[in-house]
């Protein structure tokens, strides 16, 4: 049997903590869906197709991901794909009472999906998508934070807005 699993997410951008998650998740499973969250409720920085491209790109290497657009309830999406799991990453406590309610949430609508928690490592745990987008414009070092083909379009997408 082929169990698929689906890591939601903003993903603005992708960071190695990001990475990291689904790097572990696809060794857990079959086949991994990373969805992108097509219409977050924040200001976002790379546009859905952008997003998607960016973590293509980042886990080319993992040979049974794949990243995909959606839109609408993760759970959805989920029986779309056929997911039996649901793949979320927690940092810190804070996130794990958000993630608690949104998995209890999730299987109430949907309770032949399971949902699986992962704790960052411990070296991913300081940071995220949302302090990325707040250092960087700052002239801030993030090469530690995201993978080279996210630095380089961070830093091109901030160049880009400098010059409107």
């Amino acid at each position: 049997m082929s169990i698929t699993a689906l890591y939601p997410g903003t993903f603005d951008p992708v960071t190695l903590g990001h990475l990291d998650v689904a790097t572990r998740a696809a060794r857990l499973f079959d086949r991994l869906v990373v969805g992108v969250y097509d219409a977050p409720p924040k200001n976002v920085l790379f546009s859905t197709e952008e997003r998607v491209e960016l973590f293509r790109e980042a886990a080319r290497h993992l040979r049974n991901v794949e990243v995909l657009p959606y839109t609408g309830l993760t759970v959805d999406f989920a029986r779309r794909i056929d997911a039996k799991v649901i793949i979320r990453g927690i940092r810190a406590f804070d996130d794990f009472l958000y993630e608690y309610e949104m998995a209890l949430m999730n299987a109430k609508m949907a309770p032949e999906i399971e949902t699986i928690i992962l704790m960052t490592r411990l070296e991913y745990s300081y940071f995220s998508s949302s302090r990325v987008r707040e250092i960087a414009p700052l002239g801030g070092d993030i090469s530690e934070l995201v993978p080279p083909n996210v630095l380089a379009a961070v830093k091109a997408k901030i160049a880009e807005r400098s010059r409107r």
